[in-house]
């Protein structure tokens, strides 16, 4: 043992924990408390403490034991105030507590915990007590404020079931059905690139767009219609003719509140093809309770990595290759159903929310 170990705050906690224990074996051996500081490199202080503890607890005194204080030990926030907290950023926008924006960050969180309890956290800090809490940073789903809380509420209590039971009634179909335009300059998605230098993406200065109808059902079908004029009520009548036309049981169709929907022109329609196709509307700014909306942010996903359209045609044609690429993929249809906005269950029982 005649080789120095040096400063023993250097060494691992590993480390630590044997030099402790040989040096308390060579006090038991009878060597000097003197010769046993000088042969480890360590105080008579240290010695002496180790020794005190050896006699009190013997070896389980010395072993390495874990650092810092355990979790949940002396938080600055109780467990009453971090509920508070976590309930207030789950339940209220900033702009709601008399904070600024609409969104949550560490500092505005920081910020909530200042104005209620006078305790000023690191944006670090905070961000503890969010993943203790089972936070996480996340894109936010986006409610129209115009939208009426009543009558979603409606839809998922009454209305929705009053439509599967009309459907099971009459032998019929449901299906939810949405339009899209897409346009020739439209860039979705991100690529990889230099640092500090934003990737270019080329396209042509000749603008120039496409709109398509679909509608789909639980059971995985999908239905398409590519047009380049304006969505309008002959539209619509047109759409609901291939429908008709391509079932021979009643369809009952559900779509948003667009004025063609409501339109003279279609209300006549229905009216001379009462057994064929029933219209359904969704509450008004309420585009999340439609799951033909994920086709529609699909396609739009799509197109700009397949192929990069040079006129109008080229575009109508990748509209329609992607739709008939779906059609023949009834499994990713059926999932528009349980996506992130709405669920929709694939049987006979209610929706589930």
């Amino acid at each position: 043992m005649s080789d120095l170990v040096g400063d023993a705050r250097h060494l691992s906690p590993s480390a630590q924990e044997a030099l402790r224990l040989r040096a308390v074996a060579a006090l038991v051996a009878g060597r000097d408390r003197e010769d046993v500081a000088a042969v480890f490199g360590v105080s008579l202080k240290a010695v002496d403490g180790w020794w005190v503890k050896w006699l009190a607890g013997g070896r389980e005194a010395l072993v390495m034991r874990p650092r810092g204080k355990p979790v949940g030990v002396h938080q600055v926030l109780g467990e009453a105030e971090q509920s508070a907290v976590r309930q207030a950023v789950l339940d209220h926008r900033p702009c709601d507590v008399g904070l600024s924006g609409q969104l949550w960050t560490r500092r505005l969180i920081g910020d909530l915990i200042a104005k209620l309890y006078r305790v000023r956290l690191t944006e670090p800090g905070v961000g503890n007590y969010l993943r203790r809490w089972g936070l996480s940073f996340q894109r936010p789903d986006k409610r129209a404020v115009e939208q009426d809380p009543k009558a979603v509420r409606r839809w998922h209590q009454e209305t929705w079931p009053k439509i599967r039971a009309k459907a099971r009634k009459d032998g019929g179909e449901i299906l939810f059905a949405d339009q899209v335009g897409i346009r020739s300059d439209q860039v979705t998605g991100r690529t990889w690139g230099e640092k500090g230098k934003t990737p270019v993406v080329r396209r042509s200065g000749n603008r120039f767009s496409v709109n398509a109808m679909s509608a789909i059902s639980t059971k995985g079908r999908m239905h398409f219609m590519v047009f380049t004029e304006s969505f309008t009520a002959e539209v619509m009548c047109r759409f609901l003719d291939r429908i008709a036309g391509h079932f021979d049981h009643k369809v009952h169709l559900v779509v948003d509140g667009h004025s063609a929907h409501r339109s003279k022109k279609v209300r006549d329609w229905l009216a001379a093809h009462p057994d064929e196709v029933e219209l359904h509307f969704l509450p008004l700014y309420s585009p999340e309770l439609n799951p033909d909306e994920l086709v529609n942010a699909d396609l739009k996903h799509s197109l700009p990595k397949q192929h990069r359209a040079r006129d109008q045609a080229e575009l109508a044609t990748e509209t329609r290759r992607f739709f008939r690429r779906r059609q023949r993929q009834p499994h990713i249809v059926r999932g528009y159903f349980g996506g992130p906005h709405v669920r929709y269950v694939l049987n006979e029982n209610p929706m589930s929310f």
